[in-house]
Order: C-alpha cells, then sequence, then structure tokens
C-alpha cells in the first residue's frame, strides 16, 4: 500500500474496504511506523481497546478520525456489526492498548470472523513486546515459544509449565506485576533455576531488565518496592537428562567446523542449540579442531 505520510488530516485518502489489523507503540509513543499513521488517518473507523488512550494516541500525531470500543468484553458482540461494515465497503482500523492486536490482546475473534466471511484482512505491522525483549534478553533467540499469560490459578499454572519442561526452546510469557513473583516461583519449583530475564517498561522512562537465575529474580523483587507496569519473562531451556552425550555433542560440532567458523561462534550455536553450557561445548571444539589439524599444519586425511 503506497502511501506518503502527512498530519495534515485535510487529505481525503480513503482505503480500500477492510479490516486493518495496525501495530501501536507499547509505551513509547515515537515507535510507530509511518504506514500505521496513514492508516490510522486513512481508514472509516477505528475499533480500539480502550478509546481514549487511542484517542490520546491519535491527538499526539494531529489525527482526527471516529473511534468505537472493541476490547475483551465485547468484541464476539461488536464483531458482527464491524464485519457487515467491512462487507458494506468500510476501511476499519483494528488497535489495542499496545502492540500487535489479537496476540494476546482483544481482536482474535473479529479476525476471525472477518476471514470467515471472505473480506480482506490486512496486516499493519508494530512493536512487539515479545521480539523486543527477545533482542536484548541475551538468552538464545534461533528458537522461541511464547505461552502468553499462565493461568491465574496456582494447580493450573503448575501443570501449565509441567507442559513446557521438555521444552529446547526460550520460553516467553506475559504476566501482571500481582501475580509474577507467584509465577517466578512456580517456574523455579517445576522447571528448576533456570536463567531467566524480567522485563518490566520497555520503552518507556522506567524501562529495566533484571537478568539471573530465576532464585535471583525473585530475591530481587524481594528486595525491593512492589513492581508495576507491563511485564515480559523470558526464560531459558533447561538441560534436562536428555541432553546429547558426548558423541551426540561432537557431531554437532564437527558439523559446525565443517562449514569453517570459528571456535567461538561454533560453541555459541552448538550451545543454544543443543541446550549444554558454553564452556563444554568451547573446549570440546577445541580439542576437535585441533585433532583436525596434523602435525605440518594441513588437515588430517
Amino acid at each position: 500500500m503506497p502511501f506518503h505520510w502527512s498530519p495534515d488530516n485535510s487529505a481525503d485518502a480513503r482505503l480500500p474496504a477492510g479490516l486493518y489489523v495496525v501495530g501501536t507503540p507499547i509505551g513509547n509513543l515515537g515507535d510507530i511506523t509511518l504506514r500505521a499513521l496513514e492508516t490510522l488517518r486513512s481508514v472509516d473507523l477505528v475499533a480500539a481497546e480502550d478509546t481514549r488512550r487511542t484517542g490520546r494516541l491519535l491527538s499526539h500525531y494531529g489525527i482526527r478520525n471516529k473511534l468505537i470500543s472493541c476490547h475483551e468484553h465485547n468484541e464476539e458482540q461488536r464483531a458482527a456489526g464491524l464485519v457487515e461494515r467491512v462487507r458494506g465497503g468500510a476501511a476499519v482500523a483494528l488497535v489495542t492498548d499496545a502492540g500487535m492486536p489479537s496476540v494476546s490482546d482483544p481482536g482474535y475473534a473479529l479476525v476471525v470472523q472477518t476471514v470467515a466471511a471472505g473480506l480482506p484482512v490486512v496486516p499493519v505491522p508494530g512493536v512487539s513486546a515479545v521480539t523486543t525483549a527477545l533482542s536484548v534478553a541475551a538468552l538464545p533467540t534461533d528458537s522461541f515459544l511464547f505461552a502468553g499469560f499462565p493461568p491465574r490459578r496456582t494447580s493450573r499454572r503448575r501443570r501449565f509449565l509441567a507442559d513446557l519442561s521438555p521444552e529446547k526452546r526460550t520460553l516467553v510469557f506475559f504476566e501482571s506485576p500481582r501475580r509474577i513473583a507467584a509465577l517466578l516461583a512456580d517456574v523455579h519449583r517445576v522447571l528448576g533455576d533456570r536463567r531467566a530475564v524480567l522485563a518490566r517498561e520497555m520503552t518507556k522512562q522506567y524501562e529495566e531488565f533484571l537478568r539471573g537465575t530465576v532464585s535471583e529474580l525473585l530475591r530481587m523483587l524481594d528486595e525491593r518496592p512492589a513492581v508495576r507496569g507491563e511485564l515480559t519473562l523470558l526464560v531459558a531451556s533447561g538441560g534436562g537428562d536428555d541432553t546429547p552425550d558426548d558423541d551426540a555433542l561432537d557431531r554437532e560440532i564437527r558439523a559446525a567446523l565443517v562449514r569453517g567458523l570459528p571456535v567461538s561462534e561454533v560453541s555459541r550455536r552448538v550451545s543454544d542449540r543443543c541446550g549444554v553450557s558454553r564452556k563444554r561445548v568451547y573446549r570440546r571444539a577445541l580439542a576437535l579442531a585441533r585433532e583436525k589439524r596434523a602435525p605440518d599444519g594441513n588437515s588430517a586425511p
């Protein structure tokens, strides 16, 4: 969709009929794309999780448009009417308070009904708390599992975590400040004392990343006033009993060495992929790299 952003709302450039799923900032209002601004200006209607909050965002950028509420308590009822608006030729933008709609946020029902009606659904990508936190977590990011909000009840939450125990991917959770300590305690109980990162208030003035083991994060929370703000918890995979034995690990390392990667890069990749310590991989990679070389410096046959 070609566009040229201008804050002048007098321009009359309406969009084709469809549902436009628009990503909005998770904190810093500067983290919005030009395409998102143009879309919010050019649609016939903006369906918002909180019209007051979205109204402030639109006002900040000099956008005047119609707003209608579409949140978790009225989405099922509201969706049918919005689908009919799109069917009748309207361009409708869907936004939530922060991030991408329908990803642990309202919007799923509306997207499903619009798709079922055979009408266009257009993504307008924006900020995601998941990828924002992963990008600076210093945990393996080549493969991860977004688990959303864990169950609130303790028994269900522990069963939920137990099902995730075999995972070899970095786990990403959303949680509220009121329940974060309980979640960390259950992670420690069910998954063990893994490396973890707690991200709070990302992109905002008081942005903070707490890093350490799960038990260390619990101590950090215990030593400070009540935590506030949006929280994203990342938990490293656990080694477990099914980590590779020496022969399997050697095969992984040799495969990486054949590609000509330096030992440091081999150790990083194999460690992340196999869920074993980087020190163990590095030492073994050094030994295997030496084995490859004959005494004269050439590769061994």
